[in-house]
């Protein structure tokens, strides 16, 4: 299986509306691997490792969230898989 990791900087209204238990729930249903967690500048850190497919289709879902959430955008840097997270979790 080709797996890659994506560290995704999401930015808007995105801390205080379930953005991370969200994008959690949509992660593990994607088979993904990795965290999120809130930055203190108020954005949400998404490191995910997958299929190139899963992550286009968590990129995909991180650009609306959940529905509380307002993205203003999202920063993605493709960088080499570690294969050092076992399911998608929160950080706190």
């Amino acid at each position: 299986m080709d797996t890659t990791r994506w560290k995704m900087v999401i930015s808007g209204k995105v801390q205080g509306v379930y953005y991370r238990a969200s994008t959690e729930k949509e992660a593990n249903r994607l088979g993904v691997s990795g965290y999120a967690r809130n930055l203190p500048d108020g954005r949400v850190e998404v490191v995910a490792e997958g299929t190139p497919d899963a992550l286009r289709q968590l990129h995909q879902w991180c650009q609306d969230g959940p529905p509380e959430a307002r993205v203003r955008g999202i920063q993605v840097e493709e960088q080499p898989a570690s294969g050092e997270f076992s399911a998608f979790g929160v950080k706190y």
